[in-house]
Protein backbone atom coordinates (compact mmCIF):
# COMPACT_ATOMS: atom_id res chain seq x y z
CA UNK A 1 0.00 0.00 0.00
CA UNK A 2 1.42 3.42 -0.87
CA UNK A 3 2.55 6.00 1.67
CA UNK A 4 1.52 8.67 0.40
CA UNK A 5 -0.84 12.03 1.47
CA UNK A 6 -3.05 10.67 4.26
CA UNK A 7 -6.75 11.11 3.66
CA UNK A 8 -9.36 11.85 5.66
CA UNK A 9 -13.00 10.62 4.57
CA UNK A 10 -16.94 11.79 6.40
CA UNK A 11 -19.82 10.28 5.49
CA UNK A 12 -23.35 11.62 5.93
CA UNK A 13 -25.34 8.09 5.63
CA UNK A 14 -26.71 9.38 2.51
CA UNK A 15 -28.23 6.54 0.63
CA UNK A 16 -26.59 7.31 -2.33
CA UNK A 17 -23.33 7.21 -1.03
CA UNK A 18 -23.20 3.63 -0.73
CA UNK A 19 -24.38 2.69 -4.39
CA UNK A 20 -22.70 5.20 -6.28
CA UNK A 21 -19.30 5.40 -4.27
CA UNK A 22 -18.83 8.70 -2.63
CA UNK A 23 -18.15 10.45 0.21
CA UNK A 24 -19.65 13.58 1.94
CA UNK A 25 -16.27 15.11 2.50
CA UNK A 26 -12.86 13.93 1.35
CA UNK A 27 -9.62 15.53 3.16
CA UNK A 28 -6.13 15.74 1.34
CA UNK A 29 -3.82 17.00 2.67
CA UNK A 30 -4.65 20.99 3.39
CA UNK A 31 -7.56 20.57 0.90
CA UNK A 32 -11.09 19.67 1.48
CA UNK A 33 -13.60 18.63 -1.05
CA UNK A 34 -16.98 18.19 -0.33
CA UNK A 35 -18.91 16.37 -2.83
CA UNK A 36 -22.44 17.50 -4.67
CA UNK A 37 -24.27 18.86 -2.46
CA UNK A 38 -28.26 18.29 -2.67
CA UNK A 39 -31.07 19.86 -0.21
CA UNK A 40 -32.21 16.90 1.75
CA UNK A 41 -34.00 16.56 4.79
CA UNK A 42 -32.44 14.23 7.23
CA UNK A 43 -35.27 11.39 6.52
CA UNK A 44 -34.60 11.39 2.81
CA UNK A 45 -36.77 13.99 1.32
CA UNK A 46 -35.98 16.53 -1.10
CA UNK A 47 -36.14 19.81 1.56
CA UNK A 48 -38.70 22.92 0.72
CA UNK A 49 -39.59 21.61 -2.94
CA UNK A 50 -40.06 24.55 -5.24
CA UNK A 51 -38.38 27.26 -3.12
CA UNK A 52 -34.85 27.81 -4.88
CA UNK A 53 -33.54 30.13 -1.88
CA UNK A 54 -34.69 27.25 0.94
CA UNK A 55 -33.02 24.86 -0.92
CA UNK A 56 -29.88 26.29 -2.15
CA UNK A 57 -29.63 27.31 2.17
CA UNK A 58 -30.27 23.99 3.02
CA UNK A 59 -27.26 22.90 0.72
CA UNK A 60 -24.85 25.33 2.33
CA UNK A 61 -25.81 24.35 5.68
CA UNK A 62 -25.09 20.31 4.85
CA UNK A 63 -21.56 21.42 3.72
CA UNK A 64 -21.12 23.43 7.02
CA UNK A 65 -21.86 20.19 8.99
CA UNK A 66 -19.46 17.98 6.81
CA UNK A 67 -17.07 20.59 7.00
CA UNK A 68 -17.25 21.14 10.82
CA UNK A 69 -16.82 17.24 11.46
CA UNK A 70 -13.28 18.01 9.81
CA UNK A 71 -13.08 21.48 11.98
CA UNK A 72 -12.77 23.61 8.92
CA UNK A 73 -15.09 26.78 8.46
CA UNK A 74 -17.47 27.79 5.86
CA UNK A 75 -14.86 30.66 5.60
CA UNK A 76 -11.85 28.00 4.46
CA UNK A 77 -14.23 27.87 1.28
CA UNK A 78 -11.85 28.76 -1.81
CA UNK A 79 -14.48 27.55 -4.53
CA UNK A 80 -18.45 26.75 -4.87
CA UNK A 81 -19.77 25.19 -7.82
CA UNK A 82 -23.96 25.54 -8.25
CA UNK A 83 -25.87 23.25 -10.82
CA UNK A 84 -29.33 24.60 -10.82
CA UNK A 85 -32.05 23.33 -13.18
CA UNK A 86 -33.41 27.37 -13.90
CA UNK A 87 -30.93 29.96 -13.88
CA UNK A 88 -33.72 32.21 -14.74
CA UNK A 89 -34.00 31.67 -10.51
CA UNK A 90 -30.22 33.37 -9.87
CA UNK A 91 -31.24 35.64 -7.75
CA UNK A 92 -32.92 33.13 -5.13
CA UNK A 93 -30.27 30.53 -5.18
CA UNK A 94 -27.63 33.79 -5.19
CA UNK A 95 -29.18 35.04 -2.46
CA UNK A 96 -28.60 32.21 -0.02
CA UNK A 97 -24.85 31.69 -1.26
CA UNK A 98 -24.13 35.37 -0.29
CA UNK A 99 -25.88 35.03 2.85
CA UNK A 100 -23.24 32.66 3.72
CA UNK A 101 -20.32 33.80 2.04
CA UNK A 102 -21.04 37.45 1.77
CA UNK A 103 -18.21 37.81 4.18
CA UNK A 104 -15.48 35.98 2.76
CA UNK A 105 -16.79 35.17 -1.12
CA UNK A 106 -15.08 32.52 -2.82
CA UNK A 107 -14.49 31.83 -6.71
CA UNK A 108 -18.07 30.25 -8.15
CA UNK A 109 -19.75 28.69 -11.02
CA UNK A 110 -23.25 28.89 -11.48
CA UNK A 111 -24.37 26.31 -14.42
CA UNK A 112 -27.85 24.87 -15.47
CA UNK A 113 -28.26 21.32 -15.61
CA UNK A 114 -31.30 19.74 -17.09
CA UNK A 115 -32.17 17.79 -14.24
CA UNK A 116 -30.81 16.45 -11.06
CA UNK A 117 -31.39 13.04 -9.56
CA UNK A 118 -35.00 14.08 -8.22
CA UNK A 119 -37.36 15.97 -10.00
CA UNK A 120 -38.19 18.02 -6.81
CA UNK A 121 -34.34 19.06 -6.81
CA UNK A 122 -33.24 22.78 -7.78
CA UNK A 123 -30.13 23.45 -7.05
CA UNK A 124 -26.94 20.95 -6.43
CA UNK A 125 -23.66 22.43 -4.70
CA UNK A 126 -19.98 21.57 -4.85
CA UNK A 127 -17.60 22.88 -2.58
CA UNK A 128 -13.84 23.11 -2.07
CA UNK A 129 -11.50 24.65 0.85
CA UNK A 130 -8.30 24.57 2.56
CA UNK A 131 -7.56 23.80 5.77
Amino acid sequence: MSQGMPFERVFSGAPWERSVGYCRVLEAGDRVFVTGTAAMNPDGTVHAPGNAYAQAARCIQIIQEGLDRLGVGLDRVTRTRMFVTDIDRWKEFGQAHSEAFGDFPPATSMLEVRRLIHPDMLIEIEADAVR
